[in-house]
């Protein structure tokens, strides 16, 4: 019977154990009777708890009942000492009466227990309260007898609720770990893992229990029971009652029992944690071997184009991310695999490292495939955007080169033709990179083994192989085109540079046969003061004559290449219509001037020497003198040279020049008048002679 079910009944202190012994070391047994109607049954329900708790060695010595009647009457009195008869009569060996004090005397005299001591089976005395220390020492009563004997019922009744429940949870706990601890002591697995798995948890928390005896064995050990310590005893339950040692037992099995729960379940806890990585494990190994590696087969293209290429990267973003995902898995599986390494399980070791180096090998493959693709197409996408860079530049090319070329100058066509040269370094460069690229784009394809999708990749490749050599092919052939029309517009412009600069030159040359005109009209104006220097101006002139021969032919030159190159670059010349003409003009103004100029000089030289040759040989012999007729034909060649220094040159086109100014005409005009006069004296000299001879 355990005090919860008949806690409301316990609480009314129909009767109790003090804890105090009679002489004999029996117990005393107190059931305190009340004015109001005692309720037999529960006062038999609650003797019936009271002498099931000392041991049977304790009940072998037998109980000294107090049946405090003082506030009762006679006949509950009676009916409580009889009824003790039937519950518990051989237990009973002497119960004390305590009556009032002023009553029941005539009646108790009437009835003598003592006479029914061999039907009672105990002996019944009717004392009172004052001479009940004749009996039983004082120190074992309770005050309301007045002994020194400290009891209180509510706090007895607590601990002995802590001690049942104690006992009763200890007890259950100890049969479940049994089970759950020899379960997993069999040696059939299946067996075992069923008899862990059937109430592996115990119904009540072993920590709980434990701390809720040891709190218990530490009040017996302080109180013992028995109030020796000077504090309040809240139970008979003593050394004798063998509380403390049941405590300490239940608490030992407990210990023990809990220890070896405490192995069990840690090797549940490494088993089933072990179990749960291996399935892990297999979950990453079986996603990264199924459909990881499938979406890589079906990922094996590198697109035709930098969008291509870019959708392919974002598609294999993707692929990554949701490897990623499993990879943090595989992190975290691989701390706590390396963490069960160190705990130093040698049973778990071997199976232990065959899983993390499976894990491992899964991870770094598929690692490795997914770096592997992430570099080909970024390889793919720079091998497009150089070709697309290149195929723009081509495109500039030979935009340029489809354009005709307007000739503006000589300076513009050499700047287009230094861009164009630039224009074709650049593709020369793109292609060279393109090619680079290309080259290691085939290399890393190439390198890709069967083993980096797990099947043959040969017509995948061969695919990638044929586009990438197709593209520098393509490009390859397009930059050749735009070489040999480069070239043609190259010599197309050097033409028309040649044909700029000779176009240039002719008329340079028409401004160098110019500045000669003006220079024979402006400088060349004298005639000598006699007859050598005259003859070495005509020798200048010839020699000036020849810089200006030289140049007008050098401009007829020019312009006949220019008529050759407009015929090859079939365009039309501007000088066919200007330059050749005022280059005719001019040469024809020259020659025209020149031819003047040399009549003047062999005039003057024609009459300087004459005149000379007069002067000279008849200084002094005038009857040595020519006949005079030579003297009036000097005369008239100095006349015939003064008149046409007076007379401009006249040009096809009817316009006129004169050599020098008036001012350089009339200087060179005083040095023939002035020979003219000697000439002329001379002529007197030769006539008065004539005239002086008649008269002789």
């Amino acid at each position: 019977m355990e005090a919860t079910v008949i806690l409301p009944i316990l609480k009314k202190k129909l009767a109790f154990l003090s804890g105090g012994k009679d002489r004999r070391s029996g117990l005393i047994l107190t059931i305190p009777l009340c004015l109001e109607q005692t309720n037999m049954d529960e006062l038999s329900v609650t003797l019936d708890y009271l002498l099931s708790i000392p041991s049977e060695k304790c009940k072998a010595r037998g109980f000294t009942v107090i049946v405090d009647g003082r506030k009762s009457q006679w006949n509950v009195v009676k009916t409580v000492v009889l009824m003790l008869q039937n519950v518990v009569p051989a237990e009973v060996s002497l119960v004390c009466v305590v009556k009032p004090d002023e009553f029941w005397d005539k009646k108790v005299t009437h009835f003598c227990f003592w006479k029914e001591k061999d039907r009672l089976g105990f002996e019944v005395i009717l004392v009172s309260a004052n001479k009940l220390t004749r009996y039983i020492e004082p120190c074992q009563l309770t005050e309301d007898f007045g002994g020194s004997l400290s009891y209180d019922h509510m706090d007895w009744l607590n601990k002995r609720l802590v001690f049942e429940k104690f006992t009763k949870e200890s007890t259950s706990l100890l049969d479940e770990l049994a089970l759950i601890n020899n379960g997993s002591d069999k040696g059939n697995q299946q067996e075992k893992e069923r008899s862990m798995d059937l109430n592996f948890l115990p119904s009540v928390d072993p920590e709980t229990v434990l701390q809720t005896g040891h709190e218990l064995l530490s009040e017996l050990q302080q109180r013992r029971f028995n109030g020796s310590d000077g504090g309040v005893s809240w139970s008979p339950m003593d050394d004798e009652l063998l509380a403390q040692p049941q405590v300490m037992k239940l608490l030992d099995s407990l210990r023990e029992q809990y220890t070896r729960y405490q192995e069990v379940c840690r090797q549940r806890s490494k088993r089933t944690q072990l179990e749960e990585i291996q399935q892990k494990v297999m979950q990453v190994v079986n996603w990264l071997e199924g459909p990881g590696s499938e979406q890589l087969r079906t990922q094996w293209g590198i697109g035709d184009s930098i969008r291509a290429s870019q959708a392919l990267q974002q598609k294999h973003e993707e692929i990554e991310s949701q490897h990623s995902e499993w990879f943090a898995v595989y992190v975290e599986l691989n701390q706590q695999i390396a963490a069960l390494l160190n705990a130093g399980d040698e049973e778990d070791l071997v199976e232990l490292k065959a899983l993390q180096q499976q894990l491992s090998d899964v991870c770094y493959r598929q690692a490795s495939q997914l770096e592997f693709r992430q570099n080909l197409l970024q390889a793919a996408l720079e091998f497009h955007g150089v070709a697309q860079d290149l195929s723009q530049q081509l495109d500039g090319l030979l935009g340029m080169l489809c354009v005709d070329v307007a000739p503006a100058d000589g300076a513009s066509i050499q700047q287009t033709l230094k861009l164009l040269e630039e224009k074709l370094k650049s593709v020369d460069l793109g292609l060279q990179g393109l090619r680079e690229k290309g080259q290691g784009l085939l290399d890393q394809i190439s390198n890709q083994a069967s083993w980096a999708y797990g099947k043959d990749v040969t017509i995948e490749n061969k695919e990638n192989v044929d586009h990438i050599q197709g593209v520098m092919e393509d490009m390859q052939l397009r930059k050749q085109r735009c070489e040999d029309m480069v070239d043609v517009r190259r010599l197309k412009m050097l033409q028309m540079v040649q044909l700029f600069k000779c176009e240039e030159d002719a008329a340079q040359a028409v401004e160098w046969l110019s500045e000669l005109l003006d220079a024979l009209l402006k400088t060349h104006i004298r005639l000598g003061d006699d007859a050598q220097e005259t003859r070495v101006l005509l020798e200048k002139h010839r020699k000036f004559f020849d810089v200006a021969q030289s140049t007008y032919d050098y401009g007829r030159q020019l312009l006949q290449a220019t008529v050759v190159l407009c015929q090859s670059l079939r365009c039309t010349s501007r000088s066919s219509g200007d330059t050749l003409p005022r280059l005719n003009r001019v040469w024809k103004q020259f020659t025209i001037t020149s031819e003047e100029r040399v009549h003047r000089l062999e005039m003057a030289i024609a009459f300087h020497s004459n005149a000379e040759k007069i002067l000279q040989e008849f200084p002094e012999q005038p009857e040595a003198i020519h006949e005079m007729e030579q003297l009036d034909e000097i005369e008239a060649v100095g006349k015939s040279l003064l008149d046409r220094l007076t007379v401009p040159v006249v040009y096809p086109d009817g316009t006129e020049q004169y050599f020098g100014s008036p001012s350089d005409m009339a200087s060179t005009a005083e040095h023939i008048r002035e020979k003219m006069k000697l000439l002329s004296l001379k002529k007197q000299q030769l006539r008065q002679p004539e005239a002086t001879t008649p008269e002789s």
